[in-house]
């Protein structure tokens, strides 16, 4: 991009001073035109190249801090994490990879750093449990739904009649 940003620039200054007596307003339309494509390309070829930020810059958006429980050390607007993230960039700066650099870290602030528990030891058991427990739920679904297919349907029960003193009682209650 420098050296795009460096030509254009000497081909412009070089354009502008040659100056030539200007004989009509057509040459001084193509200068015009020329100079402002050259300078729409140069605007556009600098926007479409990315800014190239290093690992430092990603790392804290990875690690949890240790001084915001439940936050990325970017998230976090402590001072500690300010200092961190600078220590980072610095680390970067001296020739430090971004693996050392996150050992260093966990080393000294303990496995809270880490986005997820590491796969062995206890931390097997944020991986096993769900997978666990969804399986017993679908085992608990299952034993129920069967349990529910197979039990019998109860008969119904016969009408047993009501006695004709009874009956009237009701019929007189029920018309009144």
């Amino acid at each position: 991009m420098r050296s795009e940003t460096t030509f254009l620039a000497t081909f412009v200054e070089t354009f502008l001073e040659r100056r030539r007596p200007v004989v009509n307003g057509r040459a001084l339309a193509k200068r015009t035109l020329m100079i402002s494509i050259l300078l729409w390309i140069a605007a556009f070829s600098a926007a479409a190249e990315p800014e190239v930020k290093g690992w430092a810059y990603e790392l804290p958006h990875y690690l949890m801090s240790p001084f915001c429980p439940g936050r990325t050390i970017a998230d976090c607007s402590s001072p500690q994490a300010e200092s961190l993230r600078l220590w980072m960039i610095v680390q970067e700066a001296a020739g430090r990879t971004s693996e050392d650099v996150q050992e260093e870290l966990i080393e000294k602030y303990g496995d809270v750093m880490r986005p997820a528990p590491r796969a062995d030891g206890f931390g097997v058991t944020a991986y096993l449990f769900p997978v666990v427990a969804f399986l017993a739920g679908g085992v608990f679904i299952a034993f129920f739904l069967r349990r529910q297919m197979s039990s019998p349907k109860p008969e119904p029960v016969a009408q047993v009649p009501l006695e004709p003193e009874l009956e009237r009682i009701i019929d007189d209650e029920l018309a009144s």
